[in-house]
């Protein structure tokens, strides 16, 4: 009888590890996934500032040139 329960309690315990292996398997898993969400992320966020860095400087860059060509045609009429 109390080799019974002993198989019994054996097995459980060996159930008891197969779960927790399981569940730092999946732990890992969601670790990676977050892992490589937040790099996704994060390059979108430097690709979206990147672009508006380009949008900025090139706004500025036509701003600079009809600055420059209003001065040049104030200083023909004048």
């Amino acid at each position: 009888m109390q080799n019974n329960k002993d198989i019994r309690d054996i097995e459980i315990a060996r159930l008891a590890f197969i779960a927790a292996s399981i569940v730092t398997i999946g732990d890992g898993i969601a670790t990676l996934a977050a892992g490589l969400t937040l790099e996704s992320l994060e390059q979108d966020y430097k690709m979206k500032n990147n672009s508006r860095q380009v949008i900025n400087v090139s706004t500025k860059n036509q701003l600079d040139y009809f600055i420059n060509e209003l001065v040049e045609i104030r200083n023909i009429v004048t």
